[in-house]
């Protein structure tokens, strides 16, 4: 058949064997992008090795066209009258084609301020590729050039590159190896990019949008003089760039629009993407609230988010922007959560619905690491939103940092070229413009989102411009670059000159700029919006009461039990129905067996029985569940198993999916090798839907570490900074195993370091009964707050760490859990209070020591600490005379510092209060295995006995009203 198919070729084709470099170099140009190559050649090439994408060998193909070379007596020229010469010029115009596609951008007009001025690339020449200028009227094959006649001179053909390719706009695309996707880029850049594609409506609604984007910045710099802000002047364009995007969501059906962006231009986005009321601006410059009835701490106004519903384009719209803290790009995750969530409500999968929007700034796009990890996410499972809008605000300066498009060495301030290009690592599409030729940016973000919804994927657009003031209207930015402020301060207004061009088109006349720019400001004068009018929350079938999610308080006993009846049910649906041909792993089958003997009381349940019911007992009540971390599915330490995989052919089996009830959800990810992305995508997810149990599982407690921002900024804080509500739960493996520095501890003292006003819970529930009542009550209680669960790792498989079916029946969370009703009260002198694991080692050490006289209980909840359940606790035992907390972590860690007053106040004169520990240290664990045996002994002895061989013994005494007294410590 390929034989064929070359004699075919070859016999229609104008050349022969004495073309053969000139086909080899075809060939080359192929193998770059088989879209540069015209059909006819592009079959012929594909015939050769039946792919579009594999090199061959190029002497066969040398050789099938020397074969075919004419004989001596017929000449240089083909059948077709094309000689040699003319084919290979008709190749350099081909190439120069591609070339323009591929390196155009680089020679592009994309600085307003005019200080880049790239260097010619000779590539981009026509004598680059066999061409001169005494070809320049000759007409030529203009191949995929789209839009435009088969065929141009050689002349117009540079034209049309340079317009489309070096003008305004320079365009990234050839590394996407999707032939569709380059194809319907070149054929809309080409085809529309000379004349934008935009109506005299358009244009004028531009300058409209120029005007407002001006004027509220204006109003402001005269109105409140030398307040912080961050303006938005010489990024103009990116108000009527937002403003195409909700038009063209309007236009594709979708439904809600969901915007992170950091604080540069963010009033301004307020007041006239989504319609904020300058009235409420103002009263915030102002400071016009009365502080005795505030019921939060708040934020500055330009960390603030807003929500609204517009009508826009005959359609209705739910306009989203996201609280943010000063942390930049920490919200690209929270956002893309949020969306999909919303998506989800939905039953949108393909993302249709709801549009992510994230505005990001140039230094902050190429320098912060979770901007990779939330566009790694962008394709994952669980995880895809249908493609994000990304809108950089590249104004060319990081702070007070030089930082051009591109520069001489000592003068950027990254390494690649761009600040898009961690953006090819998607072979997301680029599209850079010139922010003071708004009807480019216009064009441009029309495109990015008809690219979105044609593709699902990312797309970038980068607009360049600057910045008119300082990075705050306080600073002087003239210190560090004074040739750029120079350059600035001789600057027209992206408004200014696009009336200028409206008016030398006819548009308008000399008189209209100025009217709309007055009767903004008028508008301004009375508080009111002329540019946005919202319709407030309308709300719909999808919007949440969050009202019936704080109506509950954390103290409140909520009853989680479930009826044997219901679990037995639940587990036979878990690990009795499984599908025909499900070839199950030994040791998992192992564990199957083990946990239908749990359901059938046969024996006592583990930590894994007990999540499994806590999750199908949810569905079953109606709420959907959510689980991602790294390797979630199996569950780290082999316990888990929510993931079954079938051990012919490694397909997934998912048994929780039997427990739903009307289309409940179970999800579980395994996630990408990301704690910080992916923690704020799920905190995001959980602040959009407070009926999915969310939960982000660290791999080991240790490594929540990398995701420090989201916990401080956002988890610990959203509610008393913006009044965000959330019910995210967080699994972190605990326990000292003597695994070392990074395989122990979940930095307990840092969540209980960020406790206050009861804002979130902080527990280590101690058996699995207790694990399966505090997830049920996350969710069957109105009250929303984030949970921190100090999770097991040796306790999973304790021989004593394990409840009864009748635990799970019956009863609920239980904040502090005491000693058996049958101990001797009267008997102890001593009551250790602990949490988690090491109160098994205390329980065995009590037995080996024999003590009688020796009460553990332990303190469930940290936080909110159960101050009555505890002193009611302490009461029971009338003749204890020392009060001991006991951890197995560092002095300068773990709890003891964060309740140690609370432990104090109920104290009596008789008490002493006392706590065993580990020596204060730079780590959290010693990574010896001997040490660390060592140190749990001396920790067990201390906690138990007490005396000299304390490692750390502090004393704290209380006077009769309660009054604390100091601390005297000493070292052993």
């Amino acid at each position: 058949m390929k034989s064929d198919l070359n004699d075919q070729f070859i016999s229609t084709s104008p050349l022969f064997g004495g073309n053969s470099a000139y086909v080899e170099d075809y060939y080359e140009q192929y193998l770059r992008d088989p879209d540069s190559v015209e059909p006819s050649w592009r079959e012929y090439f594909k015939s050769l090795n039946g792919s579009d994408d594999k090199d061959v060998a190029h002497g066969p193909i040398r050789d099938s066209f020397v074969d075919h070379q004419p004989s001596a007596g017929q000449g240089a020229s083909t059948k077709a009258g094309m000689s040699s010469r003319a084919a290979q010029k008709q190749a350099g115009v081909l190439q120069l084609i591609s070339h323009y596609r591929s390196r155009g951008h680089r020679v592009a007009d994309l600085d307003p301020l005019g200080l880049y001025n790239p260097a010619p690339l000779p590539d981009l020449e026509p004598a680059f590729h066999g061409l001169a200028e005494a070809d320049m009227d000759k007409v030529f094959n203009t191949g995929s050039l789209y839009a435009h006649d088969d065929e141009m001179a050689l002349r117009d053909i540079i034209d049309v590159c340079k317009r489309v390719y070096t003008g305004t706009i320079g365009t990234e695309y050839m590394y996407i190896t999707d032939p569709e996707q380059k194809r319907w880029i070149q054929r809309r850049l080409e085809a529309g990019v000379e004349h934008h594609g935009l109506a005299e409506k358009e244009k004028l609604e531009i300058l409209r949008q120029l005007t407002a984007a001006e004027g509220i910045e204006r109003y402001l710099h005269t109105k409140y003089v030398g307040q912080k802000r961050f303006s938005l002047e010489g990024a103009d364009s990116m108000i009527p760039a937002l403003d195409e995007l909700i038009r063209s969501s309007a236009r594709h059906h979708v439904d809600e629009v969901v915007i992170g962006m950091a604080h540069r231009g963010r009033l301004n986005v307020l007041v006239n993407i989504l319609g904020k009321a300058p009235g409420e601006l103002f009263a915030e410059f102002e400071g016009k609230y009365d502080i005795e009835e505030l019921d939060m701490s708040g934020d500055v106004k330009y960390h603030l988010g807003f929500s609204t519903d517009i009508e826009i384009e005959d359609e209705r719209v739910h306009l989203v922007l996201a609280f943010n803290p000063s942390h930049l790009e920490a919200v690209n995750p929270v956002v893309e959560g949020s969306v999909k969530a919303r998506q989800t409500r939905r039953h949108d999968a393909a993302g249709e619905t709801v549009l992510p929007v994230l505005i990001h700034g140039d230094a902050s796009f190429a320098g912060q690491g979770v901007v990779m990890e939330t566009m790694q996410l962008s394709q994952a499972e669980g995880y895809a939103t249908g493609g994000t809008i990304h809108l950089i605000v590249n104004n060319q300066l990081g702070f007070t940092m030089q930082n051009p498009i591109t520069g001489k060495q000592g003068e950027i301030s990254r390494t690649s070229q761009y600040c898009t290009d961690i953006a090819k690592m998607l072979e997301a599409p680029v599209f850079h413009v010139n922010g003071d030729d708004p009807e480019a940016v216009v064009f441009v973000t029309r495109l990015a989102m008809d690219y979105r919804e044609a593709f699902g994927k990312d797309v970038i657009i980068d607009m360049i411009c600057y910045r008119r003031q300082g990075h705050n209207e306080a600073d002087e930015p003239a210190v560090t670059q004074p040739l750029m402020y120079q350059k600035v301060k001789q600057m027209q207004t992206t408004r200014v000159l696009y009336a200028k061009h409206l008016q030398d088109i006819g548009l308008i006349d000399g008189d209209h700029a100025q009217e709309l720019f007055d009767a903004y400001r008028d508008g301004l004068d009375e508080g009111k919006n002329i540019t946005r009018t919202t319709l407030g929350l309308v709300g719909n079938e999808h919007t949440v009461d969050w009202g019936r999610y704080s109506r509950d308080k954390w103290s409140n006993v909520v009853d989680t039990s479930v009826p044997i009846e219901t679990l037995q049910r639940l587990s036979s649906q878990l690990y009795e129905q499984f599908p025909d041909g499900l070839d199950l792993h030994k040791r998992v089958e192992r564990i199957v067996g083990d946990r239908q003997k749990m359901a059938a009381g046969a024996t006592r349940i583990d930590w894994g029985f007990a999540e499994h019911m806590a999750y199908a007992s949810l569905l079953d009540d109606g709420f959907d569940v959510r689980l991602s971390g790294q390797d979630s599915g199996r569950g780290t330490f082999f316990h888990r198993h929510a993931v079954i995989y079938n051990q012919q052919d490694g397909t997934e089996y998912i048994p929780l999916n039997n427990c739903s009830r009307d289309g409940t959800r179970f999800d579980v990810n395994d996630t990408l090798l990301s704690e910080m992305a992916v923690l704020g995508f799920e905190y995001g997810y959980a602040t959009a839907d407070p009926r999915t149990l969310t939960i982000w599982e660290a791999q080991f407690g240790d490594f929540v570490n990398g995701a420090q921002v989201i916990i401080d900024q956002f988890i610990s804080s959203g509610r008393a900074k913006w009044g965000r509500m959330c019910g995210l739960v967080m699994f972190l493996p605990h326990g000292y195993e003597g695994q070392g520095p990074e395989h122990s501890s979940a930095r307990l003292e840092r969540f209980l370091q960020l406790c206050a006003e009861r804002h979130m819970l902080v527990c280590v529930p101690s058996t699995p009964a207790q694990w399966f009542h505090l997830l049920r009550q996350q969710m069957v209680r109105n009250l929303r707050m984030p949970l921190v669960v100090l999770t097991p790792k040796s306790l999973l498989r304790h021989r004593l760490s394990t409840s009864t079916l009748d635990d799970l029946a019956e009863g609920h969370f239980q904040f502090i859990i005491d000693e058996p009703e049958d101990i001797d009260a009267d008997k102890i002198k001593r009551v250790v209070f602990c949490s988690g694991k090491v109160y098994y080692d205390l329980l065995q050490g009590r037995e080996d020591r024999e003590l009688d006289d020796v009460a553990i209980v332990r303190i469930e909840q940290l936080y909110p600490f159960p101050a009555e359940d505890y002193a009611k606790a302490l009461a029971r035992y009338k003749n204890a005379e020392q009060v001991v907390w006991c951890q197995e972590e560092p002095e300068n860690q773990g709890a003891w510092y964060q309740i140690k007053h609370r432990l104090q106040v109920p104290l009596a004169d008789q008490h002493e209060l006392l706590y065993a520990t580990r020596p204060g240290a730079a780590t959290t664990a010693v990574g010896y295995h001997k040490l660390h045996v060592k140190q749990q002994e001396a920790v067990i002895e201390a906690g138990l006995v007490g005396g000299e061989h304390l490692i750390e013994k502090g004393t704290v005494k209380a006077d009769p009203r309660g009054k604390k007294a100091g601390i005297r410590q000493k070292q052993s």
